[in-house]
């Protein structure tokens, strides 16, 4: 039994909570699979690397509309996935290397479960086991894919494996209507491949505003082939006694799929079943995620928990903020900090690129706000003339009486980076009308995008006084 004044299960945003504050302490850092966390290997940074290639392939169609002859000569897929990976995985081991050499801090390799208050049995690959006691523990385990019943005894990829596919699948087929189904749909069309979207409701990103869902949806459906309304009821090998290489998807609608590739892509849940919480006074949300207070304090005295493993919000930088949070709590318990949940954008990395923060129109109307909204197109701003855009939008929701905004909808050209002067504007409770009026905004820069959005808002008259 060795004993910590901190013990962290989980290396991705968990491992950012070995401080200077523990340079005097004895860390364990605990990781049962690939060091570095879900961002680094599997989700933010690799997807964004297959992104940026894919739009440039998808730009050559553009740009015979402004008079520009591109022509795309092909995709060399094992070069762009072996330059991905040539960065991420000297990475990812470089981290896994200096957390096992470093002084004051023990890498654990294996399954963590809690066998008491603030113990726990970490089992390695081999079988062995070590238990592990500290002052304080952090629950940082993430979040993993969820693969349906369907699919048993098939080889389907999951966000996990795809990205490290020998070669470009001719026909693929992606299930899910979410973040991650629609970012590799833009990646395997732009790159060539034959893909097929598989949503079981009206539309693709249903969590989004309901003009940019519909407005995406519309998008996707003249990119590559979607099937709404649909889910996938059987699935068969291409070729009987082979569940390796391709296979057949029947759908609700009684329609069939062949595909050399299926992607599943249809949630994700914490990564909290093999923690056995209990056994150390944990308590869990019936969907996995452990319950924390707003400082990130589980209901076990000493045990804290950050990120997907316990957030609401499965985002990199939604975890990095929390882990921020719990690292000053762990020295400062007479200062606790809370987490802000309050202003969180997101952005999707398709074809077109969205972005939003806050409320939703219907969201607005229904907590009770006397609400104003903007769409504004990109095309109706100098820039998006240059760019000959005739669907992207910008999509505002205000509070007409304090002026206030509640939310804001994107999707169109560097969305995600067109939003942060209105996340920040929601931070710090600037009024629409100040926003638009009390500073410069570059012209002909896309910004005047969300600029003329903001002068569009129908605002109540500021009170005399």
């Amino acid at each position: 039994m060795t004993h910590y004044d901190l013990a962290i299960i989980g290396s991705g945003s968990g491992n950012s909570l070995v401080t200077e504050d523990f340079a005097d302490k004895r860390v364990a850092v605990i990781e049962k699979g690939t060091f570095g966390g879900t961002c680094l290997n599997v989700g933010c940074i690799p997807t964004k690397m297959y992104v940026h290639p894919a739009d440039l392939a998808a730009s050559v169609a553009h740009a015979e509309r402004l008079g520009v002859d591109l022509r795309l000569d092909g995709v060399r897929w094992r070069e762009i996935r072996d330059r991905i990976f040539g960065r991420i995985d000297p990475i990812s081991a470089g981290g896994r290397d200096y957390r096992r050499d470093a002084d004051g801090t023990d890498l654990h390799e294996g399954t963590a479960r809690f066998t008491g208050d603030r113990e726990l049995e970490v089992t390695a690959a081999d079988g062995s086991t070590a238990t592990v006691t500290a002052d304080q523990i952090v629950i940082a385990t993430g979040s993993h894919t969820v693969v349906p019943d369907v699919f048993d005894g098939i080889v389907v990829h999951t966000s996990d494996t795809i990205m490290r596919l020998e070669d470009l699948p001719e026909r693929i087929v992606i299930v899910g209507g979410g973040f991650v189904a629609c970012e590799f749909a833009h990646v395997f069309s732009a790159f060539g491949s034959r893909v097929t979207q598989v949503q079981r409701g009206p539309h693709l990103l249903r969590h989004l505003d309901d003009d940019l869902s519909a407005a995406f949806t519309d998008r996707a459906l003249a990119q590559w082939d979607v099937r709404l309304n649909a889910t996938v009821t059987a699935v068969e090998p291409a070729v009987p006694g082979d569940t390796t290489h391709g296979a057949t998807l029947t759908l609700s609608d009684g329609s069939r799929l062949e595909a050399d590739v299926v992607l599943v892509a249809t949630g994700r849940l914490a990564t909290t079943a093999e923690l056995d919480a209990k056994a150390g006074g944990v308590e869990l949300r019936e969907d996995g995620r452990v319950v924390v207070d707003a400082h990130g304090r589980t209901t076990a005295e000493g045990v804290w928990a950050l990120g997907d493993a316990s957030s609401p919000f499965q985002l990199k930088h939604v975890a990095n903020h929390e882990a921020r949070v719990v690292a000053h709590n762990l020295v400062h318990p007479e200062d606790l900090r809370s987490f802000a949940h309050d202003v969180v954008p997101a952005a999707v990395f398709t074809r077109p690129q969205l972005a939003s923060v806050g409320l939703t129109e219907a969201e607005a109307r229904a907590a009770g706000h006397d609400v104003t909204t903007k769409v504004q197109r990109y095309g109706d701003t100098a820039f998006g003339w240059a760019m000959e855009d005739t669907t992207s939008i910008c999509k505002l929701v205000a509070d007409r009486r304090t002026g206030l905004l509640l939310g804001a909808h994107l999707m169109g050209p560097q969305a995600s980076t067109l939003i942060q002067p209105i996340v920040q504007a929601m931070v710090t409770g600037l009024r629409a009308d100040d926003m638009a009026r009390d500073q410069y905004w570059i012209h002909p820069a896309l910004t005047e995008v969300v600029e003329n959005a903001l002068l569009g808002l129908d605002l109540a008259p500021r009170s005399a006084g």
